[in-house]
């Protein structure tokens, strides 16, 4: 069975850190691009970052850059999400999807597999 599973969100106070992780099982990772989603209450999903091949590289929304770095394990069929000074607005619940890598784009137009999710609270 081909699932995603992403791990590590929790309570943290603004300005702390998180990882998240994205382990994939039943398929293997090395040839998927995976974006990470979020949703914040209230509001509409989210992409915050994405990363492709070896090629493609990576690719951040403007509301983490400079704090949010993705990263491949391909080792360990997983993703991470390194998250720093976090802030409140960063709370919300995050999402990794996979799908099959683009030669070109970090970024996908659509994402097969999907995780459930893992919640990410700052509070202030």
């Amino acid at each position: 069975q081909r699932q995603l599973v992403e791990s590590g969100g929790g309570l943290v106070e603004n300005g702390g850190s998180l990882t998240l992780a994205c382990t994939a099982s039943g398929f293997t990772l090395d040839y998927y691009g995976v974006g990470w989603f979020r949703q914040a209450p209230g509001a509409d999903r989210e992409r915050i970052s994405c990363i492709g091949s070896s090629l493609s590289g990576t690719s951040y929304a403007d509301s983490v850059k400079g704090r949010f770095t993705i990263s491949r394990d391909n080792a360990k069929n997983t993703i991470y999400l390194q998250m720093i000074d976090l802030k409140t607005e960063d709370t919300g619940i995050y999402y990794c999807a996979a799908g099959l890598a683009s030669l070109a784009y970090s970024c996908l137009d659509s994402y097969e597999f999907w995780g459930q999710g893992t919640q990410v609270t700052v509070s202030s």
